[in-house]
């Protein structure tokens, strides 16, 4: 049933592709070639802030200039590059309305070494009110384009520290949030903050197809293309092992594979209304830097769905010609791509691993929370897969037909999408952490 089931689906995309044979373009083949290169011993793990993932990006950007993709910016070049910020936190100091703040009630999110504010510098006075979500709503204007003055309830007393955490996700900017405990508004205020910083450069791999009526509406297809490095691994007795790198064939060299793949296909059709945007990102194993400062560029209402693409190279819970996707009952989205796959025996499922929170833990997570409807489609078993962050992710443990089998899937699925005829419903954003 399996075999038929493969065969329906290849048929059923083959009569889609309007002249464009399918398996000419994505096919085991090929998921092989770049899977093979990606998952390389030279590239050396392609851990973040090594010439590993330096290489890896040439190699992925290399990919959609011979697609033909566009530059996100028409500047020539498909690396985002940014840079994140280390801070080394040296003095504060606050007042309102002439009266002292305990610095312990004062976080100031910036990336200019001496901060000094008042009433006058034009900052957006808001506030956190007892009983909101306080993580949900200082991520809203962390993730804002503008500088705040963000005044958080007494109620918020135990918890208002957490917000430090803010600093781990700190962007070279322009923009500053100052987050102060407060039981009202000061008609006058003063901040200083001095802090010394570390630069560290990173770069997402971008390109997209323009759509041909609905330019300013965005469909977005991406994985992520660091993974763990090099690092000394040992065995039950202590003694070093002799492969000490982590590949990352399946995390997540096949979720840049299949990026790659539905670029080409995608330009191929060229019969996109909406625009496509492909992206591998940088960073998502050190805390999602990439997709984060990739989602800050774009207003979450033009962003219409988004496929993030992570671990698809092992059979799912259910054997081959299947999915999950994670946040299903969030959106209608995994309703419209099951629809698109009537009669080709693929199935996408709702995420079995609900209680390991994947649907926060990957880059769909910062627009998710934003309200786009941004999921993560994998296959991996999570409560049992051998190889996940393990030396042994190695393209070897891969299955190359299956792998683009479900790219083959994607790609179909998503054509209502992609023409217009179809937009998912938007996330709850009052049900997020």
């Amino acid at each position: 049933m399996k075999k038929i089931s493969l065969m329906l689906l290849l048929c059923s995309i083959a009569t889609f592709s309007f002249s464009q044979n399918i398996d000419d373009i994505i096919n085991a083949k090929e998921v092989e070639r770049i899977e093979k290169i990606l998952s390389a011993d030279d590239m050396e793990g392609r851990r973040t802030f090594t010439p590993g993932i330096d290489k890896a990006a040439a190699f992925i950007a290399d990919e959609f200039k011979k697609t033909g993709l566009q530059t996100l910016t028409n500047n020539g070049s498909y690396l985002q590059s940014f840079a994140m910020v280390r801070p080394k936190f040296i003095s504060a100091s606050c007042n309102f309305d002439g009266v002292s703040v305990d610095t312990r009630d004062v976080i100031v999110v910036t990336s200019k070494e001496n901060l000094k504010i008042n009433e006058q510098s034009g900052y957006e006075k808001v506030t956190i009110a007892a009983g909101a979500n306080l993580n949900a709503e200082a991520r809203k204007y962390i993730n804002g384009n503008r500088n705040y003055l963000v005044l958080v309830d007494t109620s918020f007393a135990k918890t208002f520290n957490g917000l430090t955490r803010a600093k781990s996700q700190l962007y070279k900017s322009e923009k500053s949030i100052v987050f102060v405990l407060a039981a009202q508004t000061p008609k006058t205020f003063t901040v200083e903050a001095k802090h010394e910083f570390t630069e560290q450069k990173l770069a997402n791999v971008a390109g997209i197809i323009p759509g041909k009526s609905k330019k300013n509406e965005y469909v977005i297809f991406s994985g992520h293309y660091d993974h763990l490095g090099i690092k000394a691994v040992k065995d039950k007795d202590g003694n070093v092992l002799a492969d000490s790198i982590f590949n990352g064939a399946n995390d997540d060299a096949a979720g840049t594979t299949a990026v790659i793949m539905l670029a080409r296909y995608f330009k191929a059709l060229n019969n996109n209304e909406r625009t496509l945007i492909f992206v591998a990102f940088t960073a998502e194993e050190v805390g999602g830097y990439g997709a984060t400062y990739f989602s800050r560029q774009y207003n979450p209402d033009d962003v219409k769905a988004m496929f993030n693409i992570e671990m698809i190279g092992t059979e799912s819970k259910w054997g081959k010609n299947s999915a999950y996707i994670t946040g299903y009952e969030k959106t209608d989205m995994g309703k419209i791509l099951q629809g698109n796959l009537k009669g080709t025996g693929f199935n996408f499922y709702p995420d079995p691993y609900t209680t390991q929170n994947l649907f926060y833990r990957s880059d769909n997570a910062t627009l998710a929370r934003l309200g786009v409807p941004a999921h993560t489609i994998s296959t991996s078993k999570m409560d049992s897969e051998p190889n996940y962050h393990k030396v042994s992710d190695e393209i070897g443990t891969l299955d190359m037909d299956n792998m683009a089998m479900i790219i083959k899937a994607i790609a179909l699925s998503s054509k209502e999408i992609n023409s217009g005829k179809e937009t998912p419903s938007r996330v709850d954003t009052s049900t997020l952490r």
